[in-house]
Order: C-alpha cells, then sequence, then structure tokens
C-alpha cells in the first residue's frame, strides 16, 4: 500500500454510524417510563428502594443492549425476556402516542453528510420492532441506508458488532479508519473505540455528561450530533 493510500484511509471518514434515542431523537425520558411498566409487571413495586436501584441501573447502562441489561437486573433468563418483552411493548405504545421527535439539527445533520458522499448508518439497543416503531413514527425509513439492532450483528453494545456489520453490510469505507461513531453514551463511545473507529463522538443530548464520554474513549464531545458533519470536516483537514 502506498503512503498516499494510507493516508486517504486515515483522514477520508466514509462511513457513519448514528446512535438513535438520545443522540438522533428525542424520548423524553420514554426508556425510564418503558422500563418502569416492565419491573412492575414483574412485580418490583414502583417507588420501592428495589425499583429505584433497578432504574438506576438502567440509566448507568443506558445504550447497552436492553436484553442484556434485564438479564444482569433479573438474573433469570425467562424473567429476563419476559421483562425485556414488556419494555418493548411499553416503549412503542408510548412512541405510537406520539412521544418521540428527532432532535434539533439531526435530520439536516445526517442530509449534509450524506450529501457529501458518507454513508449513514442509523443504530440502537432496542429490538428490531421497536427499532421500526420509531422509523415509522418519524417517518425515518429512507432518511438514512441501512439501520441495524443489535440482532441483527450479533451483540449489541458495548461490542463493536453492530459497527462493523454496518462495514460489512454496506462496504462504504476500505477500512475501519473511515469510520465515525455518534452516540450520547459511554457504551456508544465503547463500541466505536474497539471498532476502530478515527472518530468517536460523544453528544451532551441524551444519557452521560462529557466526563463519561470522555472516560470511554471519546474522540470529540460535541454538544448535538447538528456539529457532527463540522467535526468530521475538521479532522479529515488536520489529521496527520
Amino acid at each position: 500500500m502506498s503512503t498516499d493510500t494510507a493516508t486517504e484511509i486515515r483522514t477520508d471518514i466514509r462511513l457513519v454510524v448514528l446512535d438513535m434515542a438520545g443522540t438522533t431523537v428525542a424520548d423524553g425520558g420514554l426508556v425510564e417510563q418503558a422500563f418502569s411498566k416492565a419491573a412492575e409487571r414483574l412485580g418490583v413495586e414502583p417507588g420501592s428502594a428495589d425499583h429505584e436501584k433497578k432504574l438506576q441501573y438502567v440509566r448507568d447502562t443506558m445504550g447497552e443492549s436492553k436484553i442484556t441489561v434485564f438479564r444482569a437486573l433479573f438474573g433469570d433468563e425467562e424473567k429476563a425476556q419476559l421483562a425485556n418483552a414488556s419494555f418493548e411493548q411499553a416503549y412503542g405504545e408510548l412512541v405510537d402516542g406520539g412521544k418521540i421527535a428527532p432532535l434539533p439539527g439531526a435530520e439536516q445533520a445526517i442530509g449534509r453528510l450524506r450529501a457529501e458522499g458518507r454513508t449513514v448508518v442509523l443504530t440502537t439497543g432496542f429490538a428490531r420492532a421497536t427499532q421500526d416503531a420509531i422509523l415509522t413514527a418519524l417517518g425515518w425509513h429512507d432518511l438514512v441506508e441501512l439501520t441495524l439492532c443489535p440482532a441483527d450483528a450479533g451483540r449489541g453494545r458495548p461490542y463493536p458488532d453492530m459497527v462493523l456489520a454496518a462495514l460489512l453490510r454496506t462496504g462504504a469505507a476500505d477500512g475501519v479508519q473511515q469510520i465515525a461513531v455518534a452516540g450520547d453514551t459511554a457504551y456508544d463511545m465503547l463500541s466505536g473505540v474497539r471498532s476502530g473507529a478515527s472518530v468517536v463522538a460523544g453528544v451532551l443530548t441524551g444519557a452521560h455528561d462529557e466526563q463519561a464520554l470522555k472516560g470511554a474513549g471519546a474522540t470529540h464531545v460535541l454538544a448535538s450530533v447538528a456539529q457532527l458533519p463540522d467535526a468530521i470536516a475538521e479532522f479529515e483537514a488536520t489529521a496527520p
């Protein structure tokens, strides 16, 4: 490989992998609401110490695959599956009720990234049915080239599977160096770092703060995803 080609792979971002809830989508705390409904079905009393402990775990693990979260909370696989199904149903009902919207500037940022010739993929920690419900509610089925959930890739965050699946399925980049990842949680950052992406951008519109994002390896911390196109352009202009 020539030096010129190596430089191009390092600095030319061709694939952008974006999280949904908290990054491109404002859900107004629907995750916590849906969790509370699911936990109550499994006998966790609202307002109890057990409920608060479990809810805090949900907050701390925002961005992780939801079935993985429920396995950690309830231990038993049958209970975890029941909790996950209840959560997905409750979240879907809230989405259908209109309690979801694009974050300001998200659609414009995605449009600009695509206009610049970059491939954009949306990922989530939710199941496919919930992801599709969000896409339908927002009219986003044709917004990007590909959408992925954990079941599509093998494992959810913090594993790099969805980022790598995006690369393999789209063929948009010559290597992981040409990937940018953006999300609002430490799990998004870990996923991006483990994938080898050159740009791993944390946004402050969701679950985790700047300290948590940087601690998980963020190369950039942005006020919102609206700033991502400029951050990528700056990275390309200044990378060695």
